[in-house]
């Protein structure tokens, strides 16, 4: 469901009512006449519709963690908050940029929307900005030929499906400055080749059993999970255009199973 869509009807329907109601059916009725029901409604409904359209287009909005493709950064059940302008200005609903403010960069955690679905929304980390050449091979993360700093950090265990317990290596990753833990299961492949589709500008990729190149083109971007071996992304579906970016994911407001989270920051 396209939420923004469905505000900006309710904001519509009750905005012409009450606008109605002021421009011809007050002057209609009675002066010791109550106001119709509906007409009420509205009135009062259309103030906070108002503002939640405003706040979520605008400023920021609230997201629900769906996945395990960003252990251990993000937790299933994490609900966080997404800066709506970092990235530009956006007129809601059809998500065109009118001002430009900052490009996404390296490393930055980005709610964007899925290309092979745009009603769906995804969250991932920004690897590879226009221009960058991206290699993952044998687990290893290069930047325009030039290895991601990774250092060993022991194991992490979860809980996958709620039946199986994965146990991966766990490292600290230095991507554009972010500092971060990545997730790797040394026994998986670096990319399964089976889930890699023909999306498009796929030519600017090559595939091997080892892993994987590709060239961001211009006005695209590269993304990955922080749980490498668990992670549906730009390996398997391509890059995400621009005019996809919803916004930068910066805090984790709530945790209904690890109250602890509340207010972690997300790097």
């Amino acid at each position: 469901m396209n939420f923004a869509l469905v505000m900006f009807l309710l904001l519509l329907l009750t905005g012409g009512v009450w606008l109605l109601d002021a421009a011809l059916l007050s002057k209609r009725r009675a002066a010791d006449r109550k106001e119709p029901w509906w007409v009420e409604y509205a009135k009062s409904f259309f103030p906070v519709i108002l503002i939640v359209f405003l706040l979520r287009s605008f400023l920021v909005e609230p997201f629900k963690i769906p996945s395990g493709s960003m252990i251990p950064t993000l937790l299933v059940g994490d609900f966080i908050l997404v800066n709506k302008f970092t990235y530009g200005i956006r007129l809601p609903v059809i998500n065109l940029k009118v001002w430009d403010v900052n490009e996404p960069r390296r490393g930055e955690v980005m709610v964007f929307r899925y290309p092979e679905d745009p009603s769906l929304d995804y969250i991932k980390r920004v690897v590879g900005v226009p221009g960058d050449e991206i290699e993952y091979r044998n687990k290893r993360l290069s930047v325009n030929g030039q290895p991601v700093p990774i250092k060993p950090d022991g194991l992490y265990s979860y809980v996958e499906g709620k039946l199986a317990l994965v146990t991966a290596d766990r490292y600290l990753e230095d991507l554009g400055g972010h500092d971060h833990t990545v997730i790797v299961n040394p026994q998986a492949p670096p990319v399964q080749l089976a889930g890699v589709r023909q999306f498009p500008n796929r030519d600017a990729c090559v595939y091997n059993d080892g892993g994987f190149r590709c060239k961001v083109p211009a006005g695209h971007f590269f993304m990955m999970g922080d749980n490498r071996d668990s992670s549906s992304d730009s390996r398997y579906w391509g890059f995400v255009p621009e005019r996809n970016i919803v916004g930068k994911a910066f805090v984790i407001w709530w945790n209904f199973d690890d109250l602890s989270r509340i207010g972690r920051g997300i790097n």
